[in-house]
């Protein structure tokens, strides 16, 4: 896989050292980070006792030649409201964070890493499996 967007959740075992994990992303020519996967894992971080520790291990993986962040733009709004819109009619929503990070997948032409299923529901998304 030469792009691929990030979820939180396949952050969050990339650093707990899943190999699967650590396989995709040193693999991956560019790594996306959704700003909506860095509000969730800035919002995890507030508070908790390793919320410095936490920030900066943050900073050292955005700061990777690969990793880019992705930022929300006209064209990020209108491939999100089309994949909303879907999932709504097929009567498959999604938490709305996620759907930010499919729009992301869908707009980059990325493959979404993520440990989450309900992905699956997004048509035309390309899902990462692990082997």
């Amino acid at each position: 896989m030469k792009k691929i967007v990030l979820d939180t959740n396949a952050y969050t075992r990339l650093l707990a050292g899943d190999e699967d994990a650590l396989d995709v992303v040193s693999s991956a020519e560019t790594v996306y980070m959704s700003v909506f996967v860095l509000g969730e894992l800035y919002a995890g971080f507030a508070g908790g006792a390793r919320e410095r520790e936490n920030k900066d291990t943050l900073q050292r993986f955005l700061m990777k030649p690969t990793v880019k962040i992705l930022n929300a733009t006209a064209e990020t709004a209108e491939v999100f409201g089309l994949v909303k819109y879907k999932l709504k009619k097929s009567g498959t929503p999604l938490p709305i964070n996620d759907v930010w990070i499919a729009a992301h997948a869908l707009e980059t032409g990325s493959v979404a890493v993520t440990y989450d299923a309900h992905f699956k529901s997004v048509s035309g998304l390309r899902l990462w499996e692990r082997v």
